[in-house]
């Protein structure tokens, strides 16, 4: 597919795949005979994980380092599990910071919810 058709597929827009790509994201890119990029299905995957990656927080310093360990096989298999261990172990901190907020912000509700039936009663 050309990069439209795999930006459209992908959920990013054309400039940020062809930025993925000249820094060294996507690895290389397989090109048809007149020079235009051919994705497949496999760059499909790949680019929906750096996505999910970067909207979790992965800066691309990190992306680039797990990309350049994928583009050297199967030997740096351990090495990419541990960097997903540790974004994981930051994903899960941030959400029991997120749900600790909203239990905070609940509670506020429900002041305001005592102080708005005061007030009405007090009105009536």
């Amino acid at each position: 597919m050309n990069i439209a058709e795999f930006a459209k597929r992908c959920g990013l827009s054309a400039h940020t795949l062809r930025y993925y790509e000249r820094i060294g994201l996507l690895g290389s890119v397989t090109r048809q005979g007149n020079g235009h990029r051919d994705f497949g299905s496999r760059d499909v995957e790949w680019v929906e994980f750096l996505h999910r990656l970067r909207s979790t927080g992965m800066g691309i310093g990190e992306m680039l380092c797990y990309a350049e360990l994928r583009g050297r096989g199967d030997s740096t298999l351990g090495e990419r599990k541990a960097m997903l261990v540790q974004h994981a172990d930051r994903l899960a901190a941030a959400l029991r910071a997120q749900q600790a907020h909203l239990r905070v912000v609940r509670q506020k509700i429900v002041i305001y919810d005592g102080l708005i039936e005061e007030a009405t009663t007090a009105l009536t």
